[in-house]
């Protein structure tokens, strides 16, 4: 965005929540307003969040089914990042032109059409792969627009921008989570399998519609936008500690999700015969708990003049990667749940630390843009699971050894962030 859009921005993430505030063209409030304006769009985020995350503890139960491959499965995991992507990086310059809720209202509508076209083809990989794109742009609507009309809306009601974020974060966490939980236990437990989780999510969508339709608007279409491709420019990307320390760990942030609640629980779908689908949904939601109570820390780890909390992240997925090792040789089950656990705690310090060095780096007129940009790689790390199952399947190489280099790439990431570090600190000779 160009720096005349964007007056004021902030960020804050608890699993991938964006939040950018005080824009051109947003009044600032005088008086206290009507509280509780906010819930409709946090609801219309949980229904995005559910949806975009619901179908990771079923890729168990898709490849028990036998009529598609590990890999399309996992490339069934990454597909929603192709809706993701340009919907992080081009709805929020829509929304400062169209308005906030013209962008954000579609956004549980692709949920539902997302969950509707999942739950009509089990069997087709077009059914789900578009479903899963669908699921996506409603994630990175919710992302980009939703975190911003709700913070507008709580600094409405008199309240600091800050609350606004802790909203919008923890209504997408809490899908995340909920959404794996509860539709792993009625895909394991419940009738219909293949298609009623995805109906209560198409539930929670059709009453979000229904009531963001009534929530005040806080953005007025701008009368004269210029050139919407002048917005779309993001600038400051080419800075050295943005290239060598936030991207090298961006990828890691997801990447350690898709290990520790895809690649693990398809690995010990055996071991847990009984309840396949359920402890997919455990490893789920033990990661996302690690990962959200590391980032209520985060900030505490975290020192502005170092790179501590990179080096924490890198450190945590190591010992993550090392433990999914070991949980994959040994065959045990308590190891695996503490290996997700790990993972999980690594991708909520590699979130919270990418952020905060973006905070950083970038001036307020280019937070947003830039904050965009690394929430992308950070998608980039779906691929993992594909990645692995491909090369499981083309050199019969075992999931303990690419755990090994998983280790490996994580120790190198901390040397490289280290060395960069020192370097950008060492004064430079005149």
């Amino acid at each position: 965005m160009t720096p005349s859009k964007i007056q004021a921005s902030k960020i804050q993430g608890s699993g991938t929540a964006v939040s950018h505030t005080a824009v051109s063209g947003v009044q600032a409030p005088t008086s206290v307003g009507r509280t509780g304006r906010w819930v409709p769009v946090s609801l219309a985020m949980f229904a995005s969040a559910w949806g975009g995350n619901e179908f990771t503890p079923l890729l168990v139960m898709y490849r028990e089914g036998g009529s598609l491959s590990g890999i399309a499965v996992d490339g069934l995991l990454f597909a929603y990042v192709l809706g993701i992507i340009p919907a992080l990086l081009i709805g929020g310059p829509l929304s400062d032109r169209l308005g906030r809720r013209a962008l954000m209202l579609p956004a549980p509508v692709f949920a539902a059409v997302g969950s509707a076209l999942i739950a009509a083809g089990p069997h087709s990989l077009a059914l789900l792969g578009v479903g899963r794109v669908f699921s996506g742009v409603a994630l990175g609507l919710s992302m980009a627009v939703g975190g911003t009309w709700l913070t507008e809306i709580t600094r409405t009601e008199g309240r600091p921008a800050a609350v606004g974020a802790r909203r919008a974060a923890m209504s997408l966490t809490a899908g995340f989570g909920i959404g794996a939980g509860l539709a792993g236990a009625l895909a394991q437990w419940g009738p219909w399998p293949h298609v009623l989780p995805y109906l209560v999510n198409i539930g929670i969508a059709v009453v979000a519609v229904a009531w963001v339709v009534r929530t005040p608007e806080t953005r007025q279409r701008a009368e004269q936008p210029g050139r919407l491709i002048d917005d779309l420019k993001i600038r400051g990307l080419t800075h050295r500690r943005f290239l060598l320390v936030v991207l090298p760990l961006a990828p890691w942030v997801f990447g350690a999700c898709g290990v520790g609640y895809a690649v693990i629980p398809a690995l010990f779908t055996e071991a847990t015969s009984a309840a396949p689908i359920a402890f997919a949904a455990l490893c789920c939601v033990v990661g996302l708990t690690a990962g959200l109570g590391i980032q209520i820390a985060g900030r505490r780890i975290d020192r502005p003049d170092g790179v501590r909390g990179v080096a924490v992240a890198f450190g945590l997925l190591a010992v993550g990667m090392a433990l999914a090792a070991g949980a994959a040789a040994s065959g045990a089950i308590w190891l695996a749940l503490v290996a997700s656990t790990m993972l999980g705690g690594g991708y909520g310090m590699a979130m919270i630390a990418g952020l905060l060095e973006v905070q950083r780096l970038a001036p307020p007129s280019r937070l947003a843009g830039m904050t965009a940009v690394f929430y992308s790689c950070t998608y980039l790390g779906f691929a993992m699971p594909m990645i692995l199952a491909w090369i499981a399947e083309q050199w019969s190489v075992g999931y303990p050894a690419m755990f090994g280099f998983g280790v490996a790439a994580a120790l190198a990431g901390l040397i490289l962030v280290a060395a960069v570090h020192r370097m950008l600190r060492r004064p430079t000779r005149t």
